[in-house]
């Protein structure tokens, strides 16, 4: 009985170090880090100061885990910064921190409504090698597209849009590989567009409104699946008919207020689309039939153009009124005035 009883406590005390372990090991590494790498601390307390410290970043005290900061996301088993997000502050001034440089890791940078951000984009920009998404947005950020940009070979998405940016648009953005959007609306651009996007994704977006753009757009602009498409507010030229098409996966197509010239007649529309809008450009022909029997079309404008026929009737035409088809050369039939006989 006492044999028995020995063997019950040896086999009770292995068990408890089996489950404790022993007195000198070490726990496992947590793969969740609190705080991030040394230099991606220094780096980003050298861009709160750069920004003149301001009280959106007062959180930003190198005793506290820098991962846990406003605007900050690392990487969780790295502890590399690769996130970071600084929006919605009009006191902070100054330019773009050339010490952003200092974070090598990072995938997605957004400095967005900082009206009073100013300066160009600067190279230190162009040593992200890892980023994926840039947006710079609704700032005073002024000078060139830097052509720097396109050595960016993982940038997926770019939107310098709303700033003060001048210039051309850099041919070298052409070199990026998959990317799914550009939006370089409300800037200050000047020139033709150069062909890019042709090594991009399934699906791609593309924004490039209210600037001063000229000239046609590039031909090669027909095979890019596009999927929202606005031009609007330039002065751009030539036949824009090669973006339409059926199989296309279109949805969105804004090329008002330019110098666009194509005949409309032989526009097929995509099957998904739900917006058009060619109003104040100098397109002519008539209105396809089709226009009233796409399923999903809501909005559709062409007034202020040489277009001339029937409107279609039936379908979804109920869903347009007068300022859809309003100031063309000889439209007429519902809900303009009747044809004449």
């Amino acid at each position: 009985m006492r044999m028995h009883s020995h063997a019950l406590l040896v086999l009770l005390f292995c068990s408890l170090l089996v489950l404790v372990g022993p007195a000198n090991a070490e726990p496992s590494p947590d793969p969740t880090y609190k705080d991030c790498h040394p230099g991606d601390k220094a780096a980003l307390l050298a861009v709160k100061a750069a920004l003149g410290e301001p009280y959106l970043l007062s959180g930003w005290i190198p005793d506290r885990p820098c991962c846990d900061w406003n605007g900050v996301s690392c990487d969780h088993f790295t502890g590399r910064v690769v996130s970071l997000a600084v929006f919605q502050d009009a006191n902070i001034t100054g330019t773009i921190p050339s010490a952003l440089a200092g974070l090598p890791h990072l995938q997605d940078l957004t400095l967005r409504h900082l009206p009073l951000l100013s300066g160009p984009i600067p190279p230190a920009i162009g040593k992200l090698s890892n980023l994926s998404s840039l947006r710079i947005s609704w700032t005073a950020v002024s000078g060139p597209v830097p052509s720097f940009l396109g050595a960016l070979k993982k940038l997926t998405f770019l939107e310098p849009s709303f700033n003060s940016l001048t210039g051309a648009i850099p041919a070298s953005l052409g070199a990026i590989p998959n990317q799914s959007g550009i939006n370089l609306s409300r800037n200050r651009l000047t020139g033709a567009i150069p062909m890019f996007l042709s090594k991009s994704a399934d699906q791609v977006y593309l924004w490039l409104s209210h600037n001063n753009l000229t000239g046609p757009l590039p031909a090669g602009f027909a095979a890019v699946n596009f999927t929202h498409f606005d031009l609007s507010r330039n002065a751009l030229t030539g036949d824009a008919s090669g973006l339409f098409g059926r199989g296309k996966e279109l949805q969105y197509m804004d090329l008002s207020r330019n110098d666009f010239n194509f005949d409309l007649s032989a526009v097929v529309l995509p099957e998904q689309i739900y917006t058009v809008d060619l109003s104040h450009t100098a397109i002519h022909g008539i209105i396809p039939a089709q226009v009233a029997s796409a399923a999903n079309l809501n909005f559709f404008n062409i007034s202020y153009n040489r277009l001339c026929g029937r409107v279609p009737t039936g379908g979804n035409m109920a869903r347009f009124d007068l300022y859809s088809f309003q100031h063309n050369k000889c439209l007429c039939g519902a809900p303009l005035p009747p044809c004449k006989k």
